[in-house]
């Protein structure tokens, strides 16, 4: 089995889920008392939203990179980024280090193409949403058509990641709000919906939508025991 170096924090409560599906996935394979060996950085997500907020990528990009190298250095062999947004720096995070970067849009988009989805919805924060980083991933590498919600929605969408769920908090309002705008990605065609931040999948579950609903948590972590598992140093990496 290989080491994984998992950047976290980004929450924490996002984090709590990947240490779990990454340990139950290494069990499901291997049975008996086996677990996922890993690395953990967890950052202060505090710092992190700041520069977000204010627009310092590289400044958060330097951090994470900073970051990965000293998982490499502990003897990680492949760097996972726990959260969607900050795959934004996923190059500069890359280019930090010598081992593969393990990409949760490709593990996102591979599992789409699979199941014969061509028009998808993406919900997760303003900048996943409105962003060129995630969406054209989509769109280049697995010709995928993707929309987004209105603006408005799209407010709403990243003001409860932020203020709730990423506080630990789910409510039923907003989970009620999250379902009319599913209910408005289907009626502009969408035929799935990507909870493309790391949380959602706190708050909504399938039985909550009209559409098929692909957590990228659960996506990335599947992805990573799948390459933690290989012989192959290489698959569903950044290149």
């Amino acid at each position: 089995m290989k080491t994984l170096g998992v950047l976290g924090g980004m929450s924490w409560e996002s984090t709590a889920s990947y240490y779990r599906l990454l340990n139950q996935g290494v069990k499901a394979r291997l049975g008996g008392l086996h677990s996922a060996r890993l690395l953990l950085h967890s950052v202060d997500f505090a710092e992190i939203e700041a520069q977000q907020r204010a627009g310092q990528w590289h400044q958060a990009g330097q951090l994470l990179a900073q970051a990965a190298e000293g998982l490499e250095r502990a003897g990680a062999e492949g760097i996972l980024i726990a959260t969607n947004t900050m795959h934004k720096v996923a190059e500069q995070v890359a280019a930090a280090v010598s081992v593969p970067l393990l990409h949760i849009a490709d593990a996102t988009g591979a599992q789409l193409c699979a199941d014969g989805i061509n028009k998808v919805g993406l919900l997760g924060t303003a900048f996943t949403m409105e962003q060129a980083f995630y969406r054209e991933r989509l769109e280049q590498r697995f010709d995928l058509e993707v929309v987004t919600p209105t603006e408005d929605d799209r407010q709403t969408v990243h003001r409860i990641i932020y203020e709730e769920l990423c506080q630990g908090l789910c409510l039923d309002a907003s989970r009620a709000a999250y379902v009319a705008i599913i209910d408005k990605l289907k009626a502009q065609g969408a035929e799935a919906v990507i909870l493309g931040c790391t949380e959602i999948g706190l708050l909504i579950q399938s039985k909550d939508s009209v559409l098929p609903l692909y957590d990228t948590t659960e996506l990335h972590a599947s992805a990573a025991v799948d390459w933690m598992l290989s012989q192959s140093s290489s698959a569903s990496v950044l290149d």
